[in-house]
């Protein structure tokens, strides 16, 4: 009887663990199914390290990849180039991490019907980037390697963001077999995976700590000998700019004048408000975390303080935040984050619709406005107006020098403030010199595509 009772005892035992861990898995099941079917390893949803499933189209309904029976790109050369660093390539070695990131919205799953998507057209995702505006700066870039992106600094819509170099993943070129350097880091997003010295562009970053901490930093006045000592150190200028106000310092992008800012500033100011601007830190949005920036003065002599404020000791920043500071100078002081992805549906109904989500102010309004003015001036008294026609464009121009017998990197970033155009931009163009004759043709037509596409709208 006892032997009877013990096995009656562990038959229910089991019987209690069976029906426990079932309905353990039935709760997970439940409330983490979703998740399961869209984990990085599903073959339901994935190919390699991207989607596998629906369709991607850009902000006119342009297809740009179709994964409903296999991975079919656009039908046009330059699209399939232009785009491959948002919709990543065949063996994953380019990444696609936002249209990934909408993996349960493009399937449509749910516990009842399963993955409505998955072999089917239903999924799609819209992206905000138009292929006409970046297949217009894939060509103004032309064998250069950098980035071109711009964004609405109202809405956070990215309209074009170009890397090159890029290739067509219909026609994939022998890019282990290379041995010129065209193909030198191909496989990297550098809007969002890069960190550049800034140049000359970090100057707008000097001049808004001047304007907030200095009191008569508008009447002061600096002066440009063509060098500047600092002990047995120095700043140098590629000529005498003569006695300079702020503005004029900034128009001119005098190094000597922007070294005496700097200090006048001082070090714990400046890593202050760069940590106000955030001009260093990494942005989030649709599943990217962009690369971080740099800005250390840690134990800095007078000469290094003064290098980091024309934007170099040991200055970088991520063109993708750049961006943003830009745009929230453009809006005021406060901006909002950028986003790829516009809208997801599946099943014939809509599964996500991207709102514009804002960030902290990072300064107030009038010293926002302040930098427009002086932006603006810039581009009036120093680049041409005339550049950009139909635009009211504010910008500075960077040449960041990279040491030994490198070629300078060629930066431009700034926006527009024209009401029906409020765009934010920025342009790096690795070892390309002069950062205004470099950037500003490139610039010129990506805006003016820019400009083409909201007229369309």
């Amino acid at each position: 009887m006892n032997r009877v009772s013990r096995r009656a005892y562990a038959l229910l035992l089991l019987i209690v663990i069976l029906v426990g861990g079932l309905g353990i898995f039935l709760y997970e099941y439940v409330t983490q199914a979703d998740s399961w079917i869209v984990s990085a390893g599903s073959p339901h949803v994935f190919n390699s390290t991207n989607i596998g499933c629906g369709q991607v189209v850009d902000r006119d309904g342009n297809l740009l990849l179709d994964l409903t029976e296999s991975r079919v790109y656009s039908a046009d050369a330059v699209t399939r180039q232009s785009t491959l660093h948002w919709l990543g390539d065949r063996k994953g070695n380019i990444s696609a991490p936002a249209v990934a990131h909408y993996a349960r919205e493009m399937t449509g799953y749910n516990l009842v019907d399963g993955l409505y998507a998955y072999g089917g057209t239903d999924g799609q995702a819209v992206l905000t980037i138009s292929s006409a505006v970046q297949n217009a700066a894939l060509e103004a870039m032309g064998d250069r390697k950098g980035t071109v992106a711009v964004y609405n600094y109202r809405t956070g819509e990215i309209l074009c963001a170009v890397t090159t170099p890029t290739y067509d993943p219909d026609n994939v070129p022998d890019i282990q077999g290379d041995t010129t350097g065209a193909y030198e880091g191909i496989y990297l997003n550098r809007f969002t995976q890069s960190a550049y010295v800034p140049g000359s562009i970090f100057k707008i970053v000097t001049t808004a700590a001047a304007l907030d901490c200095v009191d008569d930093i508008l009447e002061r006045k600096f002066t440009c000998t063509g060098t500047y000592e600092y002990g047995i150190d120095k700043v140098t200028c590629e000529k005498a700019h003569g006695t300079l106000t702020l503005k004029e310092a900034l128009a001119k992008s005098c190094n000597c004048c922007f070294g005496q800012i700097a200090n006048l500033v001082g070090a714990e100011n400046l890593t202050k408000y760069v940590r106000q601007f955030r001009v260093t830190e990494p942005v989030r949005f649709d599943g990217i975390t962009t690369a971080k920036g740099n800005f250390d003065l840690t134990g800095a002599a007078p000469v290094q303080i003064a290098w980091a404020g024309i934007g170099q000791h040991t200055d970088q920043i991520n063109p993708c935040r750049y961006l943003t500071f830009m745009g929230a100078i453009a809006a005021g002081g406060q901006g909002v984050l950028p986003h790829l992805v516009k809208q997801v549906s599946a099943n014939g109904e809509t599964t996500y619709t991207a709102q514009a989500e804002q960030e902290e102010r990072i300064m107030p309004a009038e010293i926002a406005a302040t930098l427009q003015a002086y932006l603006r001036n810039n581009v009036e008294k120093i680049y041409g107006s005339d550049k950009f026609p139909g635009l009211t464009v504010c910008g500075k121009s960077g040449t960041s020098q990279l040491g030994g017998d490198q070629k300078s990197n060629a930066m431009f970033a700034g926006f527009v403030t024209d009401a029906e155009y409020p765009l934010a931009f920025i342009a790096v163009v690795e070892n390309g010199g002069y950062g205004a004759s470099t950037c500003i043709p490139v610039l010129s037509k990506v805006l003016a595509a820019c400009k083409a596409e909201m007229d369309g709208m």
